[in-house]
C-alpha cells in the first residue's frame, strides 16, 4: 500500500478530517479535499445502529445520491454486504458482489441513473456498536477506481477512523463547548496541551484511576509502564501538532484491555476546545483471541491488512522465514513488512513485538 505523501498538502487534508470530527458541518469540507486528490464525484458519511436512525453527512452534490441511500439501504445487497464483511481497508464494491447482484440493486440503478458510477467504501465498526460507512464514487465519464486512488484512501483510513469514532459520539452534530464535548461522547477522555497539562477531563476517565494517574503540575502518566513510555513519546513528539496514536494497555482481573486513542486537536477543533492540542480517548477491546484480530490490530497499530497477517502469524511465535510461507509472500517482503510494523508499533525487536501484541488480549 501507499502510504499518504508527506507533504503540505496531506497533512491539511488530515487536519480537516479532525478538524470535522468535531465541527460536523466543516465534513463536507474534509471529504471534498479527499475528493480532490482521488479523483471522486464526491465523498459521504453513514453511520447505521441497531439503537438509532441512519445519519448521513456529505458533499453537497452528493445530497441526491444521500437522500437514494437513507431510502432503499435497507434493500440494497450492497450495503447488507459492506455492513457483514465489514473490510479493514477501501475496497471496489464491485469486486465483492456478482453481476446479478449490481443489477438489481436499487442504489447501483439510482447512481447510474445520476451519472456516478461503482463505489470505493469501507466500514469501520465502533465500540459503542454502530458502523460508520465512509463512500466515495466517480463519475461514470471517469472509470473505475485504480489502486491508486485506493492506496491514497486508505492511507487516510486511519485518521477517518478516529475521526469518525468522535463523530459517531457526537452524531454529527456540533458541540459548542469543550465540557459538552466530553459530556456527550461517551467514552473516557481528556483534553490537553501540546506540554501534556491535562486542560479537562470527563467523569469516565476520572474514574479509571487504575489507568490514568494525574500527576503534578497537570500532567498524566498511564498506570501500565509499557503503555506509559508509548504514551509519553507520543506527546513529546507532538513537535509538529500532528501526533496520532493508538496504544494498547493490557488487561487486568475486573478490566479488559483497552485502546488509547490521542488525536489531533486541528483548526476549528482547537478553538473548540480553547486552545487544547490532544484529544485522549480509551475504548475497550473486546476480543478472545490470544492475539487480537487483524481488524483489531489495523485499529490499534494503523497496519495494513498484509502487516496485520504477518504480525499475528509472528506473534504466535514463527521466524519470518516461517511466517512468510506460511502467508505467501517473498521473505524479503516479510522483512519489510516487519520493519513497517516496527515503526508504527514503536518497537524494534520481535520479542518486543510479540509481548506488545499479546498484552492487548483481554483478562482470563
Amino acid at each position: 500500500m501507499l502510504e499518504m505523501p508527506r507533504n503540505e498538502e496531506a497533512f491539511a487534508i488530515v487536519d480537516r478530517i479532525y478538524e470535522a470530527a468535531f465541527a460536523a458541518e466543516l465534513w463536507p469540507d474534509a471529504l471534498e479535499a479527499t475528493s480532490a486528490i482521488t479523483r471522486s464525484a464526491s465523498g459521504s458519511i453513514f453511520m447505521i445502529s441497531d439503537h438509532s436512525p441512519l445519519r448521513a453527512i456529505g458533499e453537497a452534490q452528493a445530497e441526491p445520491l444521500i437522500d437514494a441511500f437513507m431510502a432503499d439501504w435497507k434493500f440494497s445487497e450492497s450495503v447488507q454486504r459492506m455492513c457483514s464483511t465489514q473490510p479493514a481497508s477501501f475496497v471496489r464494491v464491485d469486486d465483492i458482489m456478482t453481476g446479478d447482484e449490481i443489477e438489481r440493486d436499487p442504489i447501483y440503478a439510482w447512481a447510474r441513473n445520476f451519472g456516478v458510477g461503482s463505489p470505493v467504501c469501507t466500514s469501520i465498526p465502533m465500540p459503542s456498536g454502530e458502523l460508520v460507512l465512509f463512500v466515495f464514487q466517480r463519475w461514470l465519464k471517469d472509470g473505475k477506481y485504480d489502486q491508486a486512488a485506493i492506496d491514497l484512501l486508505n492511507g487516510l483510513r486511519p485518521h477517518l477512523a478516529r475521526a469518525g469514532l468522535v463523530a459517531g459520539r457526537l452524531g454529527l452534530e456540533r458541540a459548542r463547548t469543550a465540557v459538552s464535548i466530553l459530556s456527550e461522547i461517551e467514552l473516557p477522555a481528556a483534553v490537553m496541551s501540546r506540554s501534556g497539562r491535562v486542560l479537562t477531563v470527563n467523569r469516565l476517565l476520572e474514574d479509571m484511576k487504575d489507568v490514568f494517574i494525574p500527576q503534578a503540575g497537570g500532567g498524566m502518566v498511564l498506570a501500565d509502564l509499557s503503555a506509559n513510555a508509548l504514551f509519553q513519546q507520543a506527546i513529546m513528539h507532538n513537535a509538529d501538532h500532528r501526533v496520532v496514536r493508538s496504544i494498547p494497555v493490557p488487561a487486568v482481573e475486573g478490566r479488559p484491555a483497552l485502546i488509547v486513542h490521542l488525536l489531533p486537536l486541528r483548526r476549528a477543533a482547537h478553538d473548540i476546545f480553547s486552545g487544547a492540542d490532544i484529544l485522549v480517548a480509551a475504548t475497550a477491546v473486546s476480543i478472545s483471541a490470544t492475539v487480537p484480530s487483524p481488524d483489531i490490530l489495523s485499529g490499534l497499530f494503523d497496519l495494513t491488512p498484509a502487516e496485520a497477517r504477518l504480525a499475528i502469524v509472528l506473534a504466535s511465535g514463527r521466524s519470518v522465514q516461517e511466517a512468510a510461507l506460511e502467508i505467501g509472500i517473498a521473505v524479503k517482503s516479510a522483512r519489510t513488512y516487519l520493519e513497517r510494523i516496527f515503526r508504527k508499533t514503536g518497537t524494534s525487536r520481535q520479542s518486543q513485538l510479540v509481548a506488545l501484541l499479546t498484552s492487548a488480549r483481554p483478562f482470563s
